[in-house]
C-alpha cells in the first residue's frame, strides 16, 4: 500500500507594509487547499531585508490572518533568525565557483548596457548584468561581503553548466487573465488542472544577486532554503513569480534541494489595471475590517 505524503503548504508575506485583499487571496487559496487535502499550513515572515522589515506590519501580518480565519502552524519561521542556513547554502555555491563578488552598482550597469537599445533584459525588464566583474580574481564569498562594498553574483553559465540540461518544475495553476479588486461578479478560480511540466530557463536571468553585505541572502535563495528547511511541498504564490520559478529551480539543483509542485494563481489588480501594493491604504484588510467588511466580505469579493 503506498501512504501519500502529507502535502505542506505555506505563506510567506514580507512585514514592510500592511497586507491587501491580494495576500487576502493567496494565503486563503494555501489555507483551503491545506484543508481541503488535509496538509499543513505554514507561516513564514520573509523579513530578510532588515532595513525595511517593521514590527508593527509584523504584529499585523499576525492580526490579519487572525481575521480571516486562517490557522497555521506555530511557530513563525522568521528569515531574520536563519541567516546562516543561508550563508551555509551561499557558501555551497562558493566551493562550487559559482559565485563571485561585484562591486558595480546601478549606475555602472546603466552606463555600460545604455549604449546598446537591444541589450537583453531579464525577466522583471531590468538590463542584465554585463559581467563587468565576472573576470576579477575571486575571494571567498564570506571575505568578500565582510569587507563590504560588494554584491554576491551567480555566474550564470557556470551554474547552468553544473545544472545540466532537462531542468523543469511541475506547474499546477492555471495562468488566467487578472480581475480587478472591486469587480464584484467576477471571480477568481484556483485551477487544480495540472499544467504539466514546464521548462526552466534560469539564464533569463543572468547573472543574479544572491546575497549583499547589508542584506545577507536575496530572496532567491532564502526562499529555496527555506521550502526545503520547511518540507514545503506545495508553493501557492502569484503569477509574478512565474518566472522567478526558473531561477529558483536551478538553485534546487545545485543545492541538491527537493523541488515542490507550484500554483501561480491570479493577481488581483485596482482600478487601473495595476497590482496591488501595500501603500494602497484603500486595500489594507485592516481598513477594509475599519470600514465594516467581515470576512465572508472579502472572500465574496476575490471570488472564494
Amino acid at each position: 500500500m503506498i501512504i501519500e505524503k502529507q502535502r505542506v503548504f505555506r505563506f510567506a508575506p514580507s512585514p514592510n507594509g500592511y497586507l491587501h485583499l491580494g495576500h487576502a487571496y493567496s494565503v486563503l487559496l494555501n489555507f483551503d487547499l491545506a484543508r481541503q487535502c488535509g496538509g499543513r499550513l505554514l507561516l513564514r515572515i520573509e523579513d530578510i531585508d532588515t532595513g525595511r522589515a517593521r514590527p508593527e506590519f509584523e504584529a499585523a501580518i499576525y492580526e490579519d490572518l487572525g481575521w480571516l480565519g486562517i490557522e497555521w502552524e506555530r511557530p513563525a519561521r522568521r528569515q531574520s533568525d536563519h541567516f546562516d542556513d543561508y550563508a551555509h547554502a551561499l557558501e555551497r555555491l562558493d566551493a562550487m565557483g559559482l559565485l563571485y563578488a561585484c562591486d558595480c552598482r546601478r549606475s555602472d550597469i546603466a552606463r555600460a548596457t545604455e549604449g546598446t537599445p537591444d541589450w537583453p533584459r531579464d525577466p522583471d525588464s531590468s538590463p542584465l548584468y554585463p559581467g563587468t566583474c565576472r573576470a576579477k580574481p575571486r575571494r571567498a564569498a564570506r571575505e568578500a561581503l565582510a569587507a563590504g562594498g560588494v554584491a554576491l553574483r551567480l555566474d550564470m553559465d557556470e551554474a547552468s553548466a553544473r545544472a545540466g540540461q532537462g531542468l523543469k518544475w511541475r506547474e499546477f495553476g492555471a495562468l488566467r487573465p487578472s480581475i480587478r479588486a472591486g469587480v464584484a461578479d467576477e471571480a477568481i478560480r484556483s485551477s487544480r488542472e495540472g499544467r504539466g511540466l514546464v521548462p526552466a530557463d534560469p539564464a533569463r536571468w543572468g547573472d543574479v544577486v544572491l546575497a549583499r553585505k547589508d542584506t545577507p541572502a536575496s530572496y532567491h535563495i532564502a526562499v529555496v532554503v527555506d521550502d526545503a528547511l520547511q518540507g514545503v511541498t506545495d508553493v501557492v504564490r502569484g503569477r509574478d513569480l512565474f518566472e522567478a520559478t526558473s531561477l529558483h529551480r536551478l538553485l534546487q539543483r545545485l543545492l541538491d534541494l527537493p523541488a515542490p509542485d507550484y500554483r501561480h494563481h491570479d493577481l488581483i489588480l485596482d482600478e487601473k489595471g495595476q497590482k496591488l501594493a501595500k501603500s494602497m491604504a484603500p486595500t489594507a484588510l485592516r481598513a477594509l475590517r475599519a470600514d465594516g467588511w467581515t470576512p465572508a466580505d472579502v472572500r465574496r469579493r476575490i471570488g472564494l
